[in-house]
């Protein structure tokens, strides 16, 4: 099944948030239909900051052994694209679907110190050059926009996101990804604006699955949440055999 029609079925595509081989493998083991990667996930595995702190070659040698190793679909977050310009990003996300990924989540804010919401109508233009050079070059991937209006907390987040979703849809994105929102009102008065999927994130007081489906929402993403709260297990695990000065909290 294309990764398109993935977004189009009755129920959610749970999207299993991925960092290294394991996962993917883990992944594929259990049944999920398609995978992608958490930059933050990945940059915090490689010592970096999230932000575009890694190098674009070190994500791609993590993506290439990923794709390796898997069957599933894969979707790699590029953050803001790893370019000064839309040439370069282009470039970048040719490079991935020459691998073999089937889609990319692209972000309309930057980090430069702190992390910003880029001008929606600069971001479209981008966004509309990307999508005519991936074209020229017959390059098919599904473009994921995440829109970081609720991550930052910005005034009328709704209102923001429901315009920066019609300028994105109208310069070729193929869905649109809204990290923190939580409310079902919020989602629904996104979902109702636009024809494109609408894609959610992990979150603390997110309704369940049963719930946002009914609402309308067409992918679920994991986000980095699994990777820390692995970690965390990680850390009382360690200081349970430094407590017990024995393995027996391994087994």
């Amino acid at each position: 099944m294309k990764f398109d029609r993935l977004h189009k079925q009755n129920s959610p595509l749970l999207i299993c948030n991925i960092w290294d081989v394991t996962c993917a493998k883990l992944a594929e083991k259990l049944g999920f239909n398609a995978i992608g990667t958490s930059s933050a996930a990945i940059a915090t595995m490689l010592g970096y900051e999230d932000g575009e702190q890694m190098s674009f070659p070190e994500l791609i040698y993590i993506v290439k052994r990923i794709k390796e190793n898997t069957k599933l679909p894969l979707t790699v977050d590029i953050e803001s694209g790893y370019g000064d310009n839309y040439e370069d990003v282009a470039n970048n996300i040719k490079a991935l679907a020459s691998l073999g990924i089937v889609g990319i989540n692209i972000e309309d804010s930057s980090v430069n110190n702190k992390r910003v919401l880029q001008n929606s109508n600069e971001f479209t233009k981008k966004l509309s050059n990307i999508k005519q050079i991936l074209a020229r070059n017959d390059v098919e991937v599904f473009i994921n926009v995440r829109t970081d209006t609720f991550l930052l907390g910005v005034d009328n987040a709704v209102e923001e996101t429901i315009k920066r979703i019609k300028l994105y849809e109208s310069a070729g994105a193929d869905g649109v990804f809204v990290p923190c929102i939580e409310k079902s009102n919020d989602i629904s008065r996104v979902i109702d604006c636009t024809s494109l999927p609408i894609n959610v994130l992990c979150m603390p007081n997110l309704s369940d699955f049963k719930t946002l489906k009914s609402l309308g929402v067409k992918r679920i993403s994991m986000g980095n949440f699994i990777f820390d709260n692995l970690a965390n297990h990680l850390k009382n695990t360690l200081h349970s055999i430094l407590e017990t000065q024995s393995f027996k909290p391994i087994f």
